[in-house]
């Protein structure tokens, strides 16, 4: 990966200290360039106004630094290693995370990969409180919606993790995009940065974005105009997606489960009520009613759930596929992704004939 993606932020450049920061060498680093450049907006905007805030920001990149020093003194996932007698490299390391496991891989990680993930996490509560704070003093809406935007990078940055790690174990793509991802995987741990993200984030979020503010009809719960109504936004990237993927019984599951905020199961359940009922639609409060426990259907702002929905869906088809029984094996935005790879694939064999 090219280091010019990168800047290391200094906190000298930012605000007074006596207190002179540890040097130190590493190829994780606290700010990408565009985020150096929407802390910089913001820190302007709050200097004469809120100082006391300004240094409160400050003292958490403070810390984040720190945090960022202690784990480049763990192995480079990319270099040869010789640890406690056996020899590692990225290739061995790449032919481990091939080998399927089922249940929690977490003891299966390196360690880095481990203490990185919570940097990521660290870093979005910052950017996220942030934001908060641009939105509370009156910074101008478009520079407050770069905090944001920022913060919806890291928190896709997250989510692709495990989607990286769902795609490994998926047998029904080929070994080759499989090792692609794999290695993807290993340089998103040894940068906390990833590539594919500035592709595949917007989309998402618009999708996201689309489903918070759309009312799913509850009653043929096929959603085709709820569906409709988020293709409009979207970039040709998606709409071939849906054109060349949804006939896909796993991947139209998929996206059903995205769009009514529900399981299979409960879409399954739901259908069942309304067809013996004779019953052509439900309201969003009734659905609750007509399951018999307590449904969330409405998505709040917070990033957060987002991430938690997705959680919940990426569990699921965990479930489903480990006991094969029906309903989506993958995350719509497993499918998404795994289409972006390939396509990427596709155009990089066809550049190099």
């Amino acid at each position: 990966m090219q280091q010019n993606n990168f800047t290391s932020i200094d906190i000298e450049e930012f605000f007074d200290s006596e207190e002179k920061k540890e040097e130190f060498s590493t190829e994780l680093v606290v700010l990408s360039q565009n985020e150096a450049a929407v802390l910089a907006k913001l820190i302007h905007f709050l200097k004469d106004d809120a100082p006391d805030t300004l240094v409160g920001i400050m003292d958490r990149f403070a810390d984040m630094e720190r945090l960022v020093a202690n784990i480049t003194h763990f192995p480079s996932l990319l270099e040869r290693q010789i640890i406690m007698g056996e020899t590692r490299t990225q290739h061995t390391l790449i032919e481990g995370l091939l080998t399927h496991r089922d249940g929690d891989k977490m003891l299966h990680l390196p360690s880095k990969a481990i203490l990185g993930k919570g940097f990521l996490v660290a870093k979005y509560h910052t950017f996220i409180a942030m934001y908060r704070i641009a939105v509370n003093a009156g910074m101008d809406p478009k520079d407050a919606q770069e905090v944001y935007n920022a913060a919806s990078t890291i928190l896709f940055t997250i989510m692709v993790e495990d989607v990286y790690l769902d795609l490994i174990d998926d047998q029904s793509i080929s070994i080759d995009i499989r090792r692609q991802i794999a290695f993807s995987l290993i340089v998103l741990w040894e940068h906390r940065y990833d590539q594919n993200v500035s592709d595949v984030a917007p989309v998402l979020q618009t999708v996201w974005e689309a489903r918070r503010n759309l009312a799913p009809a509850f009653g043929t719960m096929v959603g085709t105009s709820e569906l409709l109504l988020i293709s409009i936004q979207m970039d040709e990237t998606w709409t071939a997606f849906l054109r060349e993927r949804l006939s896909d019984k796993d991947v139209s599951q998929a996206m059903e489960e995205f769009l009514f905020g529900l399981s299979y199961e409960q879409i399954q359940t739901l259908r069942r009520i309304l067809r013996e009922r004779g019953i052509a639609a439900i309201g969003r409060d009734e659905i609750s009613t007509f399951l018999e426990q307590e449904i969330k259907i409405d998505v709040a702002s917070d990033l957060r759930d987002f991430y938690m929905q997705y959680t919940v869906r990426r569990d699921n088809a965990r479930t489903r596929k480990r006991l094969q029984i029906q309903g989506p094996h993958n995350t719509l935005e497993d499918h998404y992704m795994r289409f972006v790879l390939e396509r990427n694939k596709e155009k990089q064999e066809n550049d190099s004939e």
